[in-house]
């Protein structure tokens, strides 16, 4: 009698589990609803199995850290984002940038590299930039950059100082295809940027320190991304050419320049971006740039090269987000090279109207 009764006492006990457990499972908002009627149990699993997934489901203006990671893209370079159709956008970005080396001091006589000392040389550099980027087309984006520069530089005693606008770039990057969330995005850029700055080529000695490049150049480049949500990965390969500097008079030891041709340079960066939460990403990225030499040509007829320069920087960056809107961007930069920075330090605010 025992044993027989035994099957009844346990399937009283896994009901009275089970009734126990769907009470738990419910959310707060099942509580309240009217009591099922008769008949209406076979239904109680499958409307509390349907709350659960509503419960865990991402509501309206919940985070996204793929939007996150976009940001982060924005932030480590512009040429990954473009903007809708007559639509602005402005960003300030501030840059610290220290350069400390070992100058050797030569002169070019009867065609020979006469040594005369090594001094040591450094420079900071304070670079404020202006950027604003208009929507052209909601594929293609308008971009002017305006560098405001202050520079400081130390050698043998000498200081020199220079406060000016440095080289103002135009800009347009353009996206030949629809951005899809499983597929890698494309950007194509543009750029000219113009000698506005002080020219390295027509300073006089003490009479202050160059903040432009001297040269007009132009850049073109493609860049590529993917989103494997929560990392971001991107890579740009790019090219530049400038024009030769000409009608120059500059005193160089016993000799006077009176032409530059600057070498072609080929650049090339990766990285990745990576959302720890909805308002904290990082970035860690490397760029390098190979330069030819350029061509120096002096009044007495003289021609000369200089040697082929290659600069390495590992990036490291960190945004945070302070509002819907705003995303502060700080990023350190380490040399890797004799021919990089030492060291550069930047913040970029984007500004909203």
């Amino acid at each position: 009698m025992i044993f027989r009764t035994l099957p009844a006492a346990v399937n009283t006990i896994a009901a009275a589990v089970a009734s126990a457990l769907m009470v738990f499972a419910a959310p707060a908002s099942a509580q309240q609803a009217p009591q099922p009627g008769p008949g209406s149990q076979s239904n109680a699993a499958p409307a509390s199995a349907d709350a659960a997934r509503d419960a865990l489901a991402k509501k309206e203006g919940e985070g996204d850290s793929s939007s996150e990671l976009k940001t982060a893209l924005t932030a480590v370079d512009k040429q990954y984002s473009l903007i809708r159709r007559n639509a602005f956008q402005f960003s300030y970005d501030v840059t610290y940038t220290y350069i400390g080396q070992e100058k050797i001091v030569t002169d070019l006589a009867g065609g020979g590299v006469s040594l005369f000392e090594i001094e040591n040389t450094s420079s900071h550099t304070i670079t404020n930039t202006f950027s604003g980027d208009y929507g052209l087309l909601d594929n293609l984006t308008g971009n002017l950059t305006l560098p405001v520069i202050s520079k400081y530089s130390e050698a043998q005693g000498v200081n020199g100082v220079s406060n000016s606008v440095g080289d103002i770039s135009l800009g347009a990057r353009f996206q030949p295809f629809e951005a899809k969330r499983d597929a890698p995005g494309l950007t194509l850029t543009g750029n000219v940027r113009l000698p506005t700055g002080r020219s390295p080529f027509k300073i006089i000695a003490g009479s202050g320190e160059a903040t432009g490049g001297g040269v007009t150049s132009f850049s073109g480049g493609v860049n590529v991304n993917r989103i494997v949500d929560p990392v971001a990965l991107f890579g740009s390969l790019n090219l530049t050419a400038a024009l030769p500097a000409k009608h120059l008079y500059q005193v160089n030891g016993t000799r006077i320049l009176t032409k530059v041709a600057p070498g072609t340079s080929v650049g090339f960066g990766m990285g990745f971006a990576y959302a720890l939460s909805y308002g904290i990403t990082t970035t860690m990225s490397f760029q390098e740039s190979i330069s030819a030499g350029s061509k120096l040509t002096f009044a007495d007829g003289l021609v000369a090269k200089t040697s082929m320069q290659t600069s390495g920087i590992l990036n490291m960056g960190l945004g945070y987000r302070v509002s819907p809107k705003t995303t502060v961007n700080l990023s350190v930069g380490i040399g890797l090279t004799t021919d990089s920075p030492n060291l550069t330090v930047g913040l970029n605010i984007p500004l909203s109207f």
